[in-house]
């Protein structure tokens, strides 16, 4: 039993082709969802002007149910801590 059991969370990973922090957020978003049973999906921000517009500068970007948690560096703790809250 974990501290999400019962909690859905929408869990987001933005990234963009040729973004070198992008792999190692995708390793750490991929292991920390795994363990605790979070679904997740990757978005490219090339495919949508707005995320382009507002994340071009802090790719990789973390959004947990619709707002910016986490950028360029993703912290596994503190990924694992919001996803339980």
């Amino acid at each position: 039993m974990n501290g999400s059991e019962g909690r859905s969370h929408e869990l987001v990973l933005l990234t963009k082709p040729g973004c070198h922090l992008c792999q190692a957020a995708r390793e750490t978003v991929e292991s920390v969802a795994g363990e605790l049973g979070v679904s997740w999906e990757e978005k490219n921000i090339l495919d949508d002007p707005e995320l382009q517009r507002r994340f071009a500068e802090e790719i990789p970007v973390v959004m947990i149910d619709g707002v910016q948690r986490d950028f360029w560096h993703i912290d596994p703790e503190r990924l694992r801590r919001l996803l339980t809250q």
